[in-house]
C-alpha cells in the first residue's frame, strides 16, 4: 500500500498490485525440472536374520563393531551378480578421500588428476569385518532356515526447483516415526531391541535394490548414500561406493562423468547392497539425479517352516 495514496486513481493502484504480483512470480519463476515425475518408486528386498548370540543366530549379526572399512569385497561382481567377499577385515579409513569439491570417495576411485583430496588407509580392525566368506555368501542369498525374505518399496521423492531425488529415512514416514530405516519391524524374526529412538525395532537385515538408467554424458549425474552400516553400490557390476563394516552413519559420492568406461545413451544396472548390523541405529539415505527404474525383483522366500 506504500505504492499508492488516497489520491491514486482506482484503476492504478489495480495496475500496480497486478504489477507487483506478475513481478513476484517473475522472481520465483516455473519449476525448471517440472516436467520430471515428482518420485521414483524403487523395490527393495529385505533379508532378516538372528542375532549371534540367539538360537539359529548368524555369526555376522550383533557381532562387531567399528568405523567404516574397505576392500571386504571385491571391486566387481559375481556372475551371479551378488558381491565377492575379497578379505575378512579390509582396511580402515583413516583419513576419507574427496573429490575436488570436497564430497567423500570410494578411495579405490582415486584420481589425482581429477583434483581428488588423497586420504589414508591403516589395517583394518579386528574387531570389525566378517566372520567368513561363506557366512558373507548368505547375506545377500535366500537360505532356509538363516534368513527369511520380502519385497518393500522405497519411493525417492523430487526436491522442487531440483532434479534430485532423496529416499530418507530421517524424513520420509514411516521410518521417520520409527525412529531409523525399520522396514521389517513386527515381521519375519520379529523385532530385537529398543532403538536410539527408544522404539521397539526389528534390526540384523540387509538390504538389496536391484535399478536400471541411462547414462548421459556430460551430464554430471550422480549417486549419494548415507547411512549404515556396511553399504557397496556397483554400476554395470563395478564398485563405486564403499562403506564396508560396522560403523556410524557415513556417505559416499560418486559423480558418474568420472566413470570412463560408461557409455552415452547405454542403460546400465545400479545394485545397491546394505546391512544393518547392529543396534541401536539404522540410517538410509539415497540421493541422486539419475532417472532410476526397478527391474526384476529377486525373488523372495517368504517365511520358511
Amino acid at each position: 500500500m506504500a505504492l499508492t495514496n488516497r489520491n491514486t486513481p482506482r484503476m492504478a493502484v489495480l495496475t500496480l498490485l497486478a504489477g507487483s504480483a506478475i513481478c513476484s512470480a517473475a522472481i520465483a519463476g516455473p519449476d525448471p525440472y517440472g516436467n520430471l515425475p515428482s518420485s521414483m518408486e524403487l523395490s527393495a528386498t529385505i533379508r532378516d536374520f538372528k542375532a549371534k548370540e540367539q538360537t539359529g543366530g548368524h555369526k555376522d549379526f550383533q557381532a562387531y563393531s567399528g568405523s567404516t572399512t574397505v576392500g571386504l569385497v571385491s571391486a566387481e561382481l559375481g556372475s551371479d551378480g551378488k558381491p565377492v567377499p575379497a578379505s575378512l577385515r579390509g582396511q580402515k579409513i583413516s583419513t576419507e578421500y574427496k573429490d575436488k569439491t570436497g564430497k567423500k570417495i570410494n578411495p579405490a576411485l582415486y584420481n589425482k588428476d581429477l583434483g581428488d583430496v588423497k586420504g589414508s588407509l591403516v589395517t583394518g580392525d579386528s574387531n570389525n569385518g566378517m566372520y567368513s566368506y561363506d557366512s558373507f555368501n548368505q547375506w545377500y542369498r535366500d537360505v532356509a532356515g538363516v534368513n527369511v525374505s520380502k519385497a518393500v518399496p522405497l519411493t525417492l521423492n523430487r526436491i522442487v526447483n531440483t532434479n534430485r531425488y532423496v529416499f530418507d529415512s530421517a524424513a520420509d514416514e514411516p521410518y521417520k516415526s520409527r525412529g531409523g530405516f525399520f522396514p521389517i519391524n513386527g515381521e519375519l524374526y520379529g523385532n530385537y531391541a529398543n532403538n536410539s529412538a527408544g522404539k521397539m525395532s526389528n534390526f540384523h537385515f540387509t538390504t538389496e535394490i536391484d535399478t536400471q538408467f541411462i547414462y548421459e554424458k556430460g551430464k554430471g549425474s550422480v549417486f549419494t548414500f548415507t547411512g549404515d552400516d556396511d553399504v557397496w553400490v556397483f554400476i554395470g557390476g563395478k564398485m563405486v561406493i564403499d562403506l564396508g563394516g560396522l560403523h556410524s552413519k557415513n556417505d559416499q559420492t560418486i559423480n558418474l562423468d568420472r566413470l570412463n568406461w560408461l557409455q552415452d545413451g547405454q542403460m546400465y544396472q545400479l545394485k545397491v547392497f546394505h546391512a544393518e548390523r547392529r543396534t541401536t541405529q539404522s540410517n538410509f539415505r539415497i540421493e541422486t539425479t539419475l532417472k532410476l527404474r526397478t527391474v526384476e525383483v529377486p525373488s523372495v522366500s517368504g517365511l520358511y517352516d
